[in-house]
Protein backbone atom coordinates (compact mmCIF):
# COMPACT_ATOMS: atom_id res chain seq x y z
CA UNK A 1 0.00 0.00 0.00
CA UNK A 2 1.41 3.35 -1.25
CA UNK A 3 2.24 5.60 1.94
CA UNK A 4 1.76 9.53 1.87
CA UNK A 5 4.03 12.17 2.78
CA UNK A 6 3.59 15.77 4.03
CA UNK A 7 3.23 18.44 1.34
CA UNK A 8 5.38 21.51 2.58
CA UNK A 9 4.99 25.31 1.30
CA UNK A 10 7.33 27.46 3.19
CA UNK A 11 7.76 31.42 2.39
CA UNK A 12 6.49 30.82 -1.25
CA UNK A 13 6.63 33.97 -3.33
CA UNK A 14 6.24 33.54 -6.87
CA UNK A 15 6.22 37.16 -8.89
CA UNK A 16 5.50 37.41 -12.88
CA UNK A 17 6.98 40.93 -13.62
CA UNK A 18 5.36 43.35 -11.15
CA UNK A 19 2.40 40.90 -10.27
CA UNK A 20 3.08 38.86 -6.59
CA UNK A 21 0.80 35.75 -7.78
CA UNK A 22 1.92 34.46 -4.63
CA UNK A 23 2.70 36.11 -1.53
CA UNK A 24 5.03 34.41 1.45
CA UNK A 25 2.55 31.56 1.55
CA UNK A 26 3.28 28.91 3.86
CA UNK A 27 1.21 25.28 4.73
CA UNK A 28 1.35 21.71 5.25
CA UNK A 29 -0.91 18.96 3.90
CA UNK A 30 -0.82 15.81 5.99
CA UNK A 31 -1.30 12.28 4.47
CA UNK A 32 -4.56 10.26 5.06
CA UNK A 33 -6.77 13.49 4.79
CA UNK A 34 -8.35 15.01 2.09
CA UNK A 35 -7.52 18.61 2.25
CA UNK A 36 -9.37 21.06 0.46
CA UNK A 37 -6.74 24.43 -1.04
CA UNK A 38 -9.42 27.07 -1.49
CA UNK A 39 -9.74 30.54 -2.79
CA UNK A 40 -11.63 32.90 -5.34
CA UNK A 41 -10.30 32.55 -9.13
CA UNK A 42 -6.94 34.48 -9.55
CA UNK A 43 -6.18 33.53 -6.15
CA UNK A 44 -3.42 31.86 -6.92
CA UNK A 45 -4.19 28.25 -6.29
CA UNK A 46 -2.94 27.11 -9.65
CA UNK A 47 0.75 29.08 -9.41
CA UNK A 48 1.39 27.57 -5.82
CA UNK A 49 0.49 23.90 -7.47
CA UNK A 50 2.72 24.69 -10.61
CA UNK A 51 5.36 25.80 -8.10
CA UNK A 52 5.24 22.56 -6.12
CA UNK A 53 4.90 20.25 -9.46
CA UNK A 54 8.14 22.49 -10.94
CA UNK A 55 6.15 23.81 -13.49
CA UNK A 56 7.00 27.54 -11.99
CA UNK A 57 10.35 28.13 -10.55
CA UNK A 58 9.11 30.02 -6.91
CA UNK A 59 11.03 33.63 -6.71
CA UNK A 60 11.25 33.03 -3.06
CA UNK A 61 10.80 29.91 -1.00
CA UNK A 62 10.61 26.30 -1.32
CA UNK A 63 7.46 23.62 -1.86
CA UNK A 64 8.23 19.38 -1.13
CA UNK A 65 7.12 16.59 -1.19
CA UNK A 66 8.24 14.82 2.54
CA UNK A 67 11.24 17.68 2.31
CA UNK A 68 12.07 16.31 -1.54
CA UNK A 69 11.15 19.01 -4.38
CA UNK A 70 9.45 17.62 -7.28
CA UNK A 71 12.49 17.53 -9.82
CA UNK A 72 14.66 15.64 -7.24
CA UNK A 73 12.19 12.89 -6.83
CA UNK A 74 14.00 9.51 -8.45
CA UNK A 75 10.57 8.16 -9.35
CA UNK A 76 8.52 11.07 -9.63
CA UNK A 77 4.92 9.15 -10.81
CA UNK A 78 5.19 6.60 -8.19
CA UNK A 79 5.56 9.34 -5.79
CA UNK A 80 3.00 12.56 -7.00
CA UNK A 81 -0.17 11.88 -9.24
CA UNK A 82 -1.55 15.28 -10.31
CA UNK A 83 -3.66 16.46 -12.48
CA UNK A 84 -4.10 20.46 -12.78
CA UNK A 85 -5.95 21.32 -16.05
CA UNK A 86 -9.15 19.86 -17.42
CA UNK A 87 -7.61 16.49 -18.99
CA UNK A 88 -7.27 16.55 -22.27
CA UNK A 89 -7.36 13.46 -25.00
CA UNK A 90 -6.83 12.28 -28.62
CA UNK A 91 -10.34 11.90 -29.18
CA UNK A 92 -9.44 8.70 -31.69
CA UNK A 93 -7.66 6.74 -29.37
CA UNK A 94 -9.16 4.40 -26.78
CA UNK A 95 -8.53 5.07 -22.90
CA UNK A 96 -6.42 2.11 -23.02
CA UNK A 97 -4.21 2.72 -25.35
CA UNK A 98 -4.00 6.47 -23.69
CA UNK A 99 -2.73 5.02 -20.67
CA UNK A 100 -0.31 2.16 -21.95
CA UNK A 101 1.55 5.54 -23.80
CA UNK A 102 1.71 7.01 -20.74
CA UNK A 103 3.00 3.92 -18.79
CA UNK A 104 5.70 2.74 -21.33
CA UNK A 105 7.06 6.08 -20.98
CA UNK A 106 7.28 5.83 -17.61
CA UNK A 107 8.78 2.59 -17.40
CA UNK A 108 5.58 1.50 -15.84
CA UNK A 109 4.56 -2.24 -16.30
CA UNK A 110 1.31 -2.79 -18.50
CA UNK A 111 -0.46 -4.18 -15.73
CA UNK A 112 -1.04 -0.98 -14.08
CA UNK A 113 -2.98 0.57 -17.24
CA UNK A 114 -6.01 -2.30 -16.24
CA UNK A 115 -5.31 -2.14 -12.53
CA UNK A 116 -6.28 1.90 -13.02
CA UNK A 117 -9.26 1.63 -15.28
CA UNK A 118 -10.59 -0.65 -13.35
CA UNK A 119 -9.79 1.16 -9.94
CA UNK A 120 -11.65 4.17 -11.78
CA UNK A 121 -14.76 2.05 -12.75
CA UNK A 122 -14.03 2.80 -16.56
CA UNK A 123 -12.37 -1.02 -17.46
CA UNK A 124 -15.88 -1.54 -19.68
CA UNK A 125 -15.33 1.44 -21.94
CA UNK A 126 -11.69 1.04 -22.01
CA UNK A 127 -11.56 0.02 -25.54
CA UNK A 128 -14.18 2.43 -26.60
CA UNK A 129 -12.44 5.93 -28.34
CA UNK A 130 -12.47 8.65 -25.63
CA UNK A 131 -14.06 11.20 -28.49
CA UNK A 132 -17.38 9.22 -27.01
CA UNK A 133 -17.13 9.76 -23.71
CA UNK A 134 -18.96 11.99 -21.22
CA UNK A 135 -17.28 14.41 -19.25
CA UNK A 136 -17.27 12.26 -15.91
CA UNK A 137 -15.72 9.50 -17.93
CA UNK A 138 -12.63 12.35 -19.05
CA UNK A 139 -12.54 13.11 -15.20
CA UNK A 140 -12.10 9.41 -14.20
CA UNK A 141 -9.84 9.25 -16.75
CA UNK A 142 -7.51 11.38 -15.81
CA UNK A 143 -7.62 10.12 -12.38
CA UNK A 144 -6.44 6.67 -13.61
CA UNK A 145 -3.48 8.64 -15.01
CA UNK A 146 -2.60 10.27 -11.70
CA UNK A 147 -2.76 6.73 -10.45
CA UNK A 148 -0.15 4.66 -12.88
CA UNK A 149 2.46 4.92 -10.53
CA UNK A 150 0.40 3.74 -7.56
CA UNK A 151 1.71 7.12 -6.03
CA UNK A 152 0.84 8.32 -2.49
CA UNK A 153 -0.01 12.14 -2.82
CA UNK A 154 -2.52 13.19 -5.21
CA UNK A 155 -2.79 16.70 -5.97
CA UNK A 156 -5.47 17.78 -8.12
CA UNK A 157 -6.97 20.91 -9.88
CA UNK A 158 -10.81 21.76 -9.47
CA UNK A 159 -11.57 17.68 -10.09
CA UNK A 160 -15.12 18.28 -9.39
CA UNK A 161 -15.65 21.55 -11.91
CA UNK A 162 -18.91 20.74 -14.72
CA UNK A 163 -19.57 17.28 -13.33
CA UNK A 164 -23.03 16.11 -12.71
CA UNK A 165 -24.56 15.34 -9.16
CA UNK A 166 -23.65 11.45 -9.69
CA UNK A 167 -19.83 12.40 -10.84
CA UNK A 168 -19.72 14.56 -8.25
CA UNK A 169 -20.61 11.86 -5.41
CA UNK A 170 -18.45 9.10 -7.33
CA UNK A 171 -15.31 11.81 -6.57
CA UNK A 172 -16.17 12.44 -3.38
CA UNK A 173 -16.26 8.69 -2.20
CA UNK A 174 -13.29 7.85 -4.04
CA UNK A 175 -10.93 10.58 -2.65
CA UNK A 176 -12.16 10.15 1.15
CA UNK A 177 -10.62 5.96 0.13
CA UNK A 178 -7.81 7.37 -1.37
CA UNK A 179 -7.08 9.43 1.88
CA UNK A 180 -8.24 6.34 4.23
CA UNK A 181 -5.65 4.25 2.39
CA UNK A 182 -3.35 6.62 4.02
CA UNK A 183 -2.18 8.80 0.88
CA UNK A 184 -1.92 12.37 0.62
CA UNK A 185 -4.98 13.72 -1.08
CA UNK A 186 -4.76 17.72 -2.04
CA UNK A 187 -7.73 19.31 -3.73
CA UNK A 188 -8.09 22.83 -5.16
CA UNK A 189 -11.81 24.45 -5.85
CA UNK A 190 -12.63 27.96 -5.78
CA UNK A 191 -16.05 26.92 -4.07
CA UNK A 192 -16.47 25.78 -0.94
CA UNK A 193 -19.96 23.82 -1.51
CA UNK A 194 -17.79 21.56 -4.37
CA UNK A 195 -15.26 20.31 -1.91
CA UNK A 196 -17.45 20.63 1.67
CA UNK A 197 -18.29 17.18 2.05
CA UNK A 198 -15.32 15.38 1.27
CA UNK A 199 -12.69 17.32 3.22
CA UNK A 200 -11.32 17.43 6.34
CA UNK A 201 -9.13 20.46 6.30
CA UNK A 202 -9.06 23.21 4.59
CA UNK A 203 -6.24 25.64 3.42
CA UNK A 204 -7.67 28.83 2.28
CA UNK A 205 -6.11 31.83 0.33
CA UNK A 206 -7.13 35.31 -1.51
CA UNK A 207 -4.49 37.50 -3.58
CA UNK A 208 -1.70 35.07 -2.62
CA UNK A 209 -2.11 35.03 1.20
CA UNK A 210 -2.89 32.73 3.46
CA UNK A 211 -5.90 33.71 4.99
CA UNK A 212 -7.12 30.51 7.04
CA UNK A 213 -5.98 26.48 7.99
CA UNK A 214 -7.08 24.38 9.80
CA UNK A 215 -10.54 21.68 10.16
CA UNK A 216 -13.09 22.36 7.96
CA UNK A 217 -15.30 23.45 11.46
CA UNK A 218 -12.67 25.94 12.00
CA UNK A 219 -14.17 27.84 9.02
CA UNK A 220 -17.15 28.79 10.88
CA UNK A 221 -17.28 28.23 14.99
CA UNK A 222 -20.32 29.95 15.17
CA UNK A 223 -22.32 27.69 12.96
CA UNK A 224 -26.08 26.61 14.64
CA UNK A 225 -25.58 29.40 17.18
CA UNK A 226 -26.85 32.27 15.02
CA UNK A 227 -30.47 33.23 13.93
CA UNK A 228 -31.58 34.21 10.56
CA UNK A 229 -34.25 36.93 10.39
CA UNK A 230 -35.68 38.55 7.62
CA UNK A 231 -38.54 41.27 6.09
CA UNK A 232 -39.94 42.56 3.78
CA UNK A 233 -39.24 45.69 5.70
CA UNK A 234 -35.56 45.41 6.34
CA UNK A 235 -35.14 49.03 7.69
CA UNK A 236 -37.78 48.53 10.27
CA UNK A 237 -36.57 44.91 11.20
CA UNK A 238 -33.30 46.51 11.80
CA UNK A 239 -34.84 49.31 13.77
CA UNK A 240 -36.11 46.89 16.18
CA UNK A 241 -33.34 44.66 16.28
CA UNK A 242 -31.03 47.46 16.90
CA UNK A 243 -33.67 49.28 19.99
CA UNK A 244 -33.61 45.64 21.62
CA UNK A 245 -29.72 45.88 21.94
CA UNK A 246 -29.42 42.80 19.35
CA UNK A 247 -26.08 42.98 17.41
CA UNK A 248 -26.36 41.32 13.56
CA UNK A 249 -24.84 41.59 10.49
CA UNK A 250 -26.80 41.58 7.08
CA UNK A 251 -26.45 38.44 4.61
CA UNK A 252 -27.78 37.38 1.51
CA UNK A 253 -31.08 35.85 3.09
CA UNK A 254 -31.87 38.36 5.73
CA UNK A 255 -30.46 39.41 9.23
CA UNK A 256 -28.13 37.11 10.69
CA UNK A 257 -28.17 37.79 14.91
CA UNK A 258 -24.99 35.85 16.55
CA UNK A 259 -25.93 33.77 19.79
CA UNK A 260 -29.31 34.78 19.52
CA UNK A 261 -33.18 33.20 20.24
CA UNK A 262 -35.30 32.40 17.86
CA UNK A 263 -38.56 32.92 20.23
CA UNK A 264 -37.21 36.00 21.65
CA UNK A 265 -36.09 37.84 17.75
CA UNK A 266 -39.59 36.46 17.25
CA UNK A 267 -41.19 38.83 20.38
CA UNK A 268 -39.02 41.91 19.31
CA UNK A 269 -40.47 41.69 15.57
CA UNK A 270 -44.10 41.42 17.09
CA UNK A 271 -44.15 44.18 19.32
CA UNK A 272 -42.71 46.36 17.02
CA UNK A 273 -45.43 45.49 14.10
CA UNK A 274 -42.93 44.25 12.19
CA UNK A 275 -43.89 41.43 9.46
CA UNK A 276 -41.04 38.36 9.61
CA UNK A 277 -40.78 36.38 6.74
CA UNK A 278 -37.75 34.52 7.71
CA UNK A 279 -36.83 32.91 11.41
CA UNK A 280 -34.49 29.77 12.28
CA UNK A 281 -31.08 29.09 13.39
CA UNK A 282 -28.68 29.45 11.02
CA UNK A 283 -27.97 25.68 9.79
CA UNK A 284 -24.16 26.25 8.52
CA UNK A 285 -22.41 29.55 7.97
CA UNK A 286 -19.51 27.27 6.21
CA UNK A 287 -20.00 29.90 2.87
CA UNK A 288 -20.74 33.15 4.04
CA UNK A 289 -17.97 32.59 6.48
CA UNK A 290 -15.68 31.59 3.30
CA UNK A 291 -16.82 34.37 0.85
CA UNK A 292 -15.94 36.68 4.27
CA UNK A 293 -12.45 35.09 4.62
CA UNK A 294 -11.74 35.98 0.86
CA UNK A 295 -13.00 38.99 0.53
CA UNK A 296 -16.30 37.90 -1.05
CA UNK A 297 -15.85 36.91 -4.15
CA UNK A 298 -13.97 35.94 -6.86
CA UNK A 299 -10.92 37.81 -8.04
CA UNK A 300 -10.55 38.86 -11.75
Amino acid sequence: MPTGVPIEVTGLTKRFGGVTAVDDLSFTVEPGRVTGFLGPNGAGKTTTLRSLLGLVRPTEGTATFGGTAYRDLTQPLATVGAALEAASFHPGRTARNHLAVYATAAGLPKARVQAVLEQVGIAQYADRRVGGYSLGMRQRLGLAYTLLGDPGVLVLDEPINGLDPEGIKWIRGFLRSLAADGRTVLVSSHLLSEVQQSVDEVIIIARGKLVHTGSLASVDTDAGHSVVVDSPDRPALASALQAAGLAFTEGRTGFIVADGDTGRIGHIAFVAGVEVSALHRQKSGLEDSFLALVGGGDAA
